[in-house]
């Protein structure tokens, strides 16, 4: 660590040691621990001014407290059908880990509706799998390795994405400013697979709106992309669509237990589990009672507006040119956090 940063993290250290009930015990909901590495991704994410780290940082834990989010495990979507329902219009989920000991999330951009469910019950799940995420895997990937394990991998398929999916921007938007200020820098790597032909055109005009760190993160695979990733996990870890050479997925294509975007997958049911077990704990007296766990949802930083209205601006341009044929949308449904 250079002297820039050592001296940086040493003055957000001692903002945050004046920091008191409630946002202190929300903090170390957040650190698991790990204060340093924590400290370092809010960091990062404000170019190591730690002023500007400082107020994120505040902002975050405000926001955890306002919206209860350390209680959200404990908040599981009720009933099952419907939590299931959710996991068939939402596609993600946990493949395996890298040979570095980092998880392996898959996303399936172009087959996610998001229209089984209100926009509530997406983004509590989407904070759910994020807090599950934080609080279980990393920690329990950390204990394994023997060492601070902070980050994931997430491998995007893009396979079946349509001009329809504009329709879903201002949800993915909401997502993605979630994940901007309050959660940073937890994604070490993006893998872009079953890249459409339009995908080059919207990446040439979104990519210089990123910054720098960003961009760094994402790489765009040939096909599957299933060579590339073999490089740095293990054929078990692969998600499903990427374990067949060339380009193409379906969430049908294999069986839940395979599919790691199925509610039947072992990680969705350990999660779904322990949040049951977290919900009996926390209201021993009071049953769960159905309805989704609102959230506010924050104002989306100025280089997240820019992005979606230059990926509306050039979806629109393409459905003039190509009518509704199978040109797809491209990126801002990749939910590019960091």
């Amino acid at each position: 660590m250079g002297v820039v940063s050592q001296d940086a993290l040493n003055q957000l250290q001692a903002l945050m040691d004046q920091v008191e009930e409630p946002l202190k015990k929300t903090f170390q909901n957040v650190h698991q621990g790990l204060v340093t590495e924590n400290l370092l991704r809010f960091l990062r994410a404000r170019e190591w001014n730690a002023s500007k780290a400082h107020k994120m940082l505040v902002d975050c834990l405000i926001w955890r407290v306002q919206n209860e989010i350390d209680n959200i495990l404990s908040k599981p979507i009720v009933p099952p059908d419907l939590y299931r329902a959710v996991r068939d219009s939402q596609l993600i989920g946990v493949s395996g880990y890298s040979r570095e000991g980092l998880p392996v999330f898959a996303i399936g951009v172009g087959l996610s509706t998001f229209d089984k469910a209100s926009v509530h019950y997406y983004v509590q799940s989407h904070i759910q799998i994020n807090e599950y995420r934080d609080c279980v895997i990393l920690p329990s990937a950390s204990r394994k390795h023997g060492r601070p394990i902070t980050t994931c991998i997430k491998v995007l398929d893009m396979t079946g994405l349509k001009l329809s999916a504009l329709n879903q921007i201002k949800l993915l938007t909401i997502i993605s400013s979630i994940d901007d200020l309050n959660y940073p820098e937890k994604t070490n790597t993006y893998y872009i697979v079953n890249a459409p032909y339009i995908f080059s055109a919207c990446w040439k005009v979104v990519k210089p709106l990123l910054q720098e760190r960003t961009r760094r993160k994402v790489q765009v695979l040939p096909g599957s992309g299933r060579d590339e990733l073999l490089k740095v996990m293990d054929y078990e870890s692969l998600p499903h669509f990427c374990k067949k050479e060339g380009s193409g997925s379906s969430k049908h294509s294999v069986t839940g237990s395979q599919n790691c975007y199925s509610l039947d997958h072992p990680f969705h049911q350990e999660l779904y589990n322990y949040m049951k077990q977290q919900s009996r704990i926390h209201d021993a007296v009071v049953p769960i009672k159905q309805g989704s766990f609102h959230v506010d949802f924050p104002e989306p930083p100025a280089e997240e507006e820019e992005i979606a209205k230059t990926i509306e601006s050039e979806i629109h341009k393409f459905k003039g040119t190509n009518g509704d044929s199978d040109y797809n949308l491209a990126f801002k449904s990749m939910v590019i956090e960091d």
